[in-house]
């Protein structure tokens, strides 16, 4: 993988969490929203993440046949989809409630504000990883560019 494929992989990376952080926001701004456009209560939504080639890695044109190749191709991430919960919404009774059913039970989303907030850290960390490394590859750079002075 060259140095140029590294950023990239790393690139990707970042706008995956990126998408990530977004929707996790959503999520907690959402927490207690019980009727939406749709009907029904907000549903909570996840990114679902796949790999990704890279475009323009070193090992794409170091093997004539490719066979070798594909195995070395950097492989990056993206978002393959984003999943909305489907389950059942969590019920509570509040029969002042203007969302509330014959029963006095009004439909939340089910949504856990302490478990967004450790997977916002998860997708924090996850792209400051990424800079993290996008920096060392800029380094690296720096100093190979110095060996030819």
């Amino acid at each position: 993988m060259s140095l140029f494929s590294a950023i990239s992989v790393s690139a990707s990376g970042m706008e995956a969490q990126r998408v990530r952080a977004e929707l996790i926001a959503g999520n907690l701004a959402n927490a207690d929203t019980t009727r939406t456009p749709e009907g029904g209560p907000y549903r909570r939504r996840d990114a679902v993440f796949t790999t990704a080639p890279v475009e323009g890695s070193f090992a794409e044109g170091s093997v004539a046949d490719g066979s070798f190749a594909e195995s070395l191709a950097a492989a990056g991430v993206r978002v393959a989809s984003i999943s909305v919960d489907a389950g059942e919404p969590e019920r509570r009774y509040l029969p002042g409630h203007p969302d509330a059913d014959k029963d006095g039970y009004v439909a939340f989303p089910k949504i856990h504000p302490p478990e967004e907030m450790v997977d916002l850290m998860g997708a924090s960390r996850g792209y400051e990883a990424n800079v993290a490394a996008i920096a060392t590859v800029k380094d690296m750079i720096g100093r190979s560019l110095d060996l030819f002075k």
